[in-house]
């Protein structure tokens, strides 16, 4: 075997259609297209969601539902997600800053502390929310929270 002569399998290829090329060719004319209409013209797109001229899905299911822009989405922070950082990064204040630094938010984020897991340090946490679980929990523990505006 030499690389020159190295040939793909037997009718594993095929010859693409090559349409408007003459008469003679069998399929010359309207280039199977048929006879005049929209898709026999050249640079015809068919629009996406186009279903043959039926009424297209996105038209026949009716528009429901209601976006409220004032509407203030929280990144939330667990009681277990600030007892692991204050243990890796030995602290004892927790700000917005703090948790963007070290990945746990964004910076635009609002973050509001829930009282999932469970805080045994002494922690100084500063957010913009608090849940009433969380808060009774911070204090238990000895420590104090401050609402950012």
């Amino acid at each position: 075997m030499r690389l020159e002569s190295l040939k793909p399998a037997a009718g594993s290829t095929k010859n693409r259609k090559r349409v408007g090329r003459g008469q003679g060719s069998g399929r010359g004319g309207t280039s199977t297209r048929g006879h005049k209409g929209a898709q026999s013209r050249s640079g015809y797109s068919r629009k996406a969601g186009f279903e043959g001229g039926q009424m297209p899905l996105y038209r026949r299911i009716p528009k429901f539902g209601f976006k409220n822009n004032n509407k203030v989405y929280y990144k939330v922070i667990n009681l277990d997600d600030l007892q692991t950082l204050s243990e890796t990064k030995k602290l004892k204040e927790i700000t917005p800053e703090v948790l963007r630094d070290n990945g746990l938010a964004g910076k635009k984020d609002e973050i509001k502390v829930l009282g999932r897991g469970e805080l045994k340090a002494k922690l100084t946490i500063t957010a913009h929310k608090f849940s009433k679980t969380a808060q009774e929990a911070i204090e238990k523990a000895g420590g104090s929270i401050t609402v950012q505006e």
